[in-house]
């Protein structure tokens, strides 16, 4: 049987007339407020609160503090709804950090809607601060659980292999890399590298001024080693 959650529950107002309200003269077509959310979207909005809570409480807790039902009370929802949406732990959290990080690809590509630009500083700070917020914290924390739990593990790196290939993509298209040329994509890579690396530094301190001052020499680099754009 399943769980009726009292999340996906809206208030229902209908009166003795079923769709009808107490006047009884509501056509088929009409809504008024109290009207059922539709089931589609209740449960869309249901399953990204339950990934934006996995993802935060990652960040906060680590693995060993995320349970299933500590994200479930963080989002406002029942535990058997949660396994609705994920059957396992590992199911929950891979997708949650793979959902952000899509989110954080996207908000990446508004900042530049018009592609590469001839600001590469510009771009070597937005791609360091994909490194520096709450899911690179929370991705983290799922590396070290996939280090010993099997059945996390294969999913864990099949995730970072996908987001490490769009990152990788994107970078090369706002720095206007070629990566015909010899060295480039190393270039591009190592600067992704960096990037991580900076991340794991601003884990335990404000990393911010050796970041700002990084960040402006790898521009520099980056200009000699691609050309201006």
């Amino acid at each position: 049987m399943g769980v009726v959650t009292t999340d996906d529950r809206t208030p229902d107002d209908r009166g003795p007339g079923g769709d009808r309200g107490p006047g009884g003269d509501r056509g088929p077509g009409d809504r008024v407020p109290g009207d059922r959310v539709p089931k589609q979207d209740r449960s869309r909005a249901t399953r990204q609160r339950l990934l934006a809570a996995a993802v935060a409480c990652l960040a906060e807790r680590g693995w060993a503090g995320s349970t299933v039902t500590v994200v479930a009370e963080r989002a406002g929802v029942s535990r058997g709804a949660a396994q609705h949406h994920f059957p396992t732990r590992e199911d929950l959290f891979t997708a949650a950090v793979e959902y952000v990080a899509e989110e954080r690809s996207d908000a990446l590509r508004a900042l530049f809607p018009q592609g590469a630009t001839g600001d590469r500083r510009m771009v070597v700070t937005a791609l360091v601060d994909l490194y520096t917020g709450p899911l690179f914290r929370a991705a983290l924390h799922l590396w070290v659980a996939a280090s010993d739990e099997e059945q996390l593990r294969p999913r864990v790196t099949e995730l970072e292999a996908r987001v490490g290939r769009e990152s990788h993509r994107i970078a090369v298209e706002l720095l206007g890399a070629d990566e015909s040329a010899p060295g480039v994509r190393e270039t591009v890579q190592g600067l992704l590298d960096m990037a991580r690396g900076l991340g794991l530094a601003n884990l335990l301190t404000d990393d911010a001024g050796r970041r700002e001052r990084v960040v402006t020499q790898w521009a520099r680099l980056l200009d000699d080693a691609l050309g201006k754009i």
